[in-house]
């Protein structure tokens, strides 16, 4: 694969800010990062001249995502699949979690089969990749139910789980559920002996109870403040015990519409940028119109940048990840470089994909965004591959020549 050079622009590189500076790109990796006076006057390749005022930053990482631009992961299809791997890189996600939900058994089953089988063999660069799967349900707490319908929740099951994990290639990587259901804190454990992230999510736990869990090897929580017991002084729940215990990492739908500015602010200010991650949640109808879209099988309504039940119930988000980090800035005052911690650093971390995701370094993965002054997405690099460029408007000062 010929070498690409990547240089002009500002890098939020793995443990500095390099103005005008270079990446080198060969064979899907970063081969060389740097000053751009650090470069030879010859080096025989391809060269993108990026202007000074625009920034590269690692690949974004969605961990918990159902679907965008009209296919999801329950519909069970390699192009429903394909679909996603080419439209997330338009908002900076490089890599995903394909995200499952509650549903019948044979329809959970016929979506692991699929997703197990895809990224076993349909992961070509140029796309996002799927890191693997996040089972979101079936065990969890029909009275945190949310948009997971309550008619297929069941008590966690280790036979079942063992059973799904083989059809699904062994590609889960987080299961939600409630640890304080029948089963649960079992399925806790023998999720952490198998390095497999139990979340806790759609859960009505004590903080006793997630004490419990946390003991038992649970270090994440599922869409922080929704579907599970809020804050009260006398009873912290479950948003009491993610703000408290840094033992738990928590995700955060930074949309402003599932999370108050105000409770984003309150979160950071608890967490800090090292123990959230922003995901989307994201459902089918992301990237397109306002309109009544599916969702496990429950019409869904999207309409002015919400999705939700006919009951009114938010169903999954809209939310582009590169404007979840735009939010988070804006709401909580955090920099760039915390946004980046908590889109591409914390999830990387987190799936144990730190050595080849996650940050710009030599030797990694070239998953690359480069953002415009407004940190708009200009162009995407997965893999080292050139999967999308914004047409029509400034990115168009990116220009190639030979150098």
């Amino acid at each position: 694969m010929k070498a690409i050079l990547l240089k002009g622009m500002q890098i939020y590189a793995e443990d500095q800010k390099i103005e005008e500076g270079y990446i080198l790109l060969q064979d899907h990796q970063i081969i060389g990062i740097g000053p751009s006076t650090d470069l030879p006057a010859s080096m025989g390749v391809e060269v993108m001249e990026v202007p000074s005022s625009f920034q590269a930053i690692p690949g974004l990482i969605d961990i918990h995502i159902h679907g965008v631009n009209g296919a999801d992961v329950m519909d069970a299809s390699v192009e429903a699949l394909e679909t996603m791997s080419d439209a997330l890189p338009k908002e900076g996600t490089t890599s995903f979690l394909a995200t499952t939900m509650t549903q019948s058994q044979a329809a959970i089953e016929k979506a692991l089969i699929n997703a197990g089988s895809y990224i076993q063999k349909y992961q070509p660069p140029g796309k996002a990749e799927i890191l693997g799967i996040h089972l979101e349900g079936p065990y969890v707490n029909k009275s945190k139910a949310g948009a997971q319908p309550e008619e297929f929740i069941v008590n966690s099951s280790i036979e079942q789980f063992k059973k799904w994990n083989n059809l699904a290639n062994k590609t889960v990587k987080i299961v939600t559920l409630a640890p304080e259901q029948p089963g649960g804190m079992e399925m806790v454990k023998y999720l952490d002996e198998h390095s497999i992230i139990a979340s806790i999510g759609h859960s009505d736990a004590t903080y006793e109870e997630v004490s419990q869990a946390i003991e038992a090897g649970a270090k994440h929580v599922t869409h922080l403040f929704n579907q599970m017991r809020g804050l009260h002084h006398r009873e912290p729940g479950v948003v009491g015990a993610a703000l408290l215990r840094e033992e738990l990492t928590a995700e955060l739908i930074a949309d402003g519409v599932h999370v108050r500015p105000e409770m984003m602010k309150l979160a950071f200010q608890q967490k800090g940028e090292k123990e959230l991650i922003l995901i989307t949640d994201a459902m089918r109808a992301k990237c397109m119109k306002n309109g009544i879209y599916d969702l496990g099988g429950q019409a869904v309504t999207v309409e002015d940048g919400k999705a939700v039940l006919q009951d009114g119930t938010l169903a999954g988000s809209i939310l582009k990840l590169g404007n979840a980090m735009k939010n988070m800035m804006a709401f909580t005052g955090c920099s760039l470089e915390d946004a980046i911690q908590m889109a591409s650093v914390n999830p990387a971390k987190q799936l144990n994909v730190i050595d080849r995701k996650g940050t710009l370094s030599i030797g990694k993965d070239a998953d690359i965004v480069i953002l415009d002054e407004q940190l708009e997405v200009a162009m995407t690099f997965c893999r080292g591959e050139l999967a999308y460029h914004r047409g029509g408007d400034s990115s168009e000062n990116l220009t190639s020549k030979k150098l």
